[in-house]
């Protein structure tokens, strides 16, 4: 697919990426303070948690879903290609049909965070600190969609 310097390149800042996003998934992205003695801090997967605790399914299901399945298959798949010899099988072309098709989702989960941030802080009744796992996060999505970018463009040239 690309020349070898390009695909240890390639496959380098996928695993960063990787990395980016176990640690923005694990890691606190927020705290929420009340008060003096009150504070809650929170990942994604424990608030997803707390969304399938409190019977919040669908909320559940759509973070978990776009937050966190989503960028891992992007990532399994950007991997594939990455070490694929050949990507001209129909099969190849149909997940990428797929990628793009999904990649305007892919900015959802930075959204969603975002939109969290600015409910707490609108809500006047706490405060909000920001950790390492939003900027991780945050890092993980640029980089993921940026590396879909590179790969994808350079299929399609060579596919023309």
């Amino acid at each position: 697919m690309h020349s070898t310097t390009n695909k240890y390149v390639l496959l380098l800042l996928l695993l960063i990426a990787g990395l980016l996003l176990a640690i923005g998934l694990i890691a606190p992205i927020i705290t929420f303070k009340k008060f003096i003695f009150i504070q809650n801090t929170f990942s994604i997967l424990t608030a997803c948690w707390n969304f399938l605790k409190q019977g919040q399914i669908l909320l559940f299901v759509v973070i978990v879903l776009f937050s966190v399945i989503l960028p891992i298959f992007k990532l399994a798949f950007l991997f594939k290609l990455t070490l694929a010899k050949q990507t001209t099988s129909t099969k190849t072309k149909e997940l990428l049909h797929l990628i793009h098709r999904l990649g305007k989702w892919s900015m959802l989960d930075v959204f969603v965070v975002a939109i969290l941030v600015v409910v707490v802080k609108l809500g006047a009744i706490g405060d909000v600190e920001k950790h390492i796992g939003l900027y991780a996060y945050a890092g993980a999505a640029i980089l993921i969609m940026l590396l879909t970018n590179k790969i994808v463009t350079h299929i399609e040239k060579q596919n023309i």
